[in-house]
């Protein structure tokens, strides 16, 4: 059956945005990059139409802002705009855990046992891996608390944060100290130790923040002098 123009359309959006957001992510574009729809139409080989698709979409997520006289910048980094996010995970993260602890049936961690309490000859090191199932393991902690409202929120949080809570996989030493703090705060929740849990959580969030930010003001020296 042939594709529909509007199932094309969407299709060709979706992978304009994909693009565009990876490479911000990657920065390839970098904070104050200008953008517009002819050049990334022509350079992307596709219509003008998906380009402001996505670039409007992009726009809606606070990773572009509207240029002066027409197209599109990338938006700065707000550093305190970060924290703000950041803070908020914590108090939704601290609220799981004292949910899970309080909960009259046991939350059911297992899935996140499997993966977090491994011998260390398991554990990936692949930084992108590692990511992913970094962000699983918050989103499951605010999962098993069956609050979908707060599930919902969390999720947002971590799409906005994710372009640079994923730079804090970029070091081995790292990658160890995110699962020794996971398998630690699942054993405490395992033992209902809420007091316990709820302050290896933080260590373990503004430890991620910390260096975060530092690697970020890295990347952002390097690319600006590259």
């Amino acid at each position: 059956m042939r594709e529909t123009p509007e199932k094309s359309h969407a299709r060709l959006s979706e992978a304009v945005y994909d693009k565009i957001k990876a490479d911000i992510f990657e920065f390839r574009l970098r904070p104050g990059d200008r953008l517009t729809e002819t050049e990334l139409a022509q350079t992307l080989l596709v219509s003008r139409t998906p380009v402001r698709q996505a670039l409007h979409r992009l726009e809606q997520e606070g990773y572009l802002q509207l240029a002066f006289r027409n197209g599109w910048n990338v938006r700065p980094f707000d550093f305190d705009r970060f924290e703000q996010l950041y803070d908020l995970r914590v108090v939704l993260e601290l609220a799981a855990v004292e949910q899970i602890c309080k909960a009259e049936h046991a939350a059911s961690l297992a899935d996140l046992m499997t993966i977090w309490l491994v011998p260390a000859a398991q554990r990936l090191t692949d930084a992108r891996r590692v990511s992913e199932h970094d962000e699983a393991f918050h989103q499951g902690l605010v999962v098993a608390t069956g609050n979908a409202e707060m599930a919902r929120v969390h999720r947002d949080i971590t799409e906005k944060i994710r372009i640079i809570r994923r730079l804090d996989f970029t070091k081995g030493d790292r990658i160890q100290a995110t699962y020794d703090e996971h398998a630690e705060i699942l054993r405490l929740l395992s033992k209902r130790k809420a007091n316990q849990a709820a302050m290896v959580l933080r260590s373990h969030i503004e430890a991620s923040k910390a260096e975060v930010r530092k690697i970020t003001l890295h990347m952002l020296h390097t690319a600006g002098n590259g």
